[in-house]
């Protein structure tokens, strides 16, 4: 019998496991390992640190304050809330900048947000469930809420 027509199962098994792995190299290679530099998102707001800007300019637990958050940057982009506090009660949390850079963004975000808001003003505290496929954009929400309510003092 010729030596090319002999059955070789472990060359065949050898030369199958070198090409899956090579081609798995290769679609490795292809993908992205960190967020492209234009995916930081929407432009920051004027000031990033938390600040205050009270309509009763009390500082105590009586009349109205809005505070915003510190913006908090996520793996999809920056995400920053900032509240409202009436008579020491939570009364409204609005994103300010949260990631919109794509479709995909803008469609997280878009039931994302509305969750968290819900879900902050019903705990009035940053104690928050995560969204389900948005743990990033949940995170930063979270902690940008806590470090407006720090601010705060609540």
């Amino acid at each position: 019998m010729h030596a090319l027509r002999k059955s070789r199962p472990l060359r065949r098994i050898v030369l199958a496991s070198a090409a899956t792995v090579s081609g798995v190299v290769l679609l490795l290679s292809l993908k992205p390992h960190t967020t492209p530099a234009l995916a930081v998102g929407a432009p920051a707001p004027t000031t990033s640190s938390s600040s205050a800007a009270g309509s009763g300019g009390t500082t105590g637990t009586t009349g109205t304050r809005t505070v915003t958050g510190d913006s908090v940057d996520t793996r999809w982009g920056p995400v920053q809330v900032r509240i409202t506090i009436q008579d020491g009660k939570l009364t409204e949390v609005t994103a300010v900048t949260y990631p919109t850079e794509n479709r995909r963004d803008q469609e997280i975000s878009s039931y994302a947000i509305p969750q968290l808001r819900r879900e902050a003003l019903a705990a009035q505290s940053a104690n928050i469930d995560t969204v389900s496929g948005a743990t990033y954009t949940s995170d930063g929400y979270r902690r940008s809420l806590q470090s407006a309510l720090d601010s705060v003092g609540l």
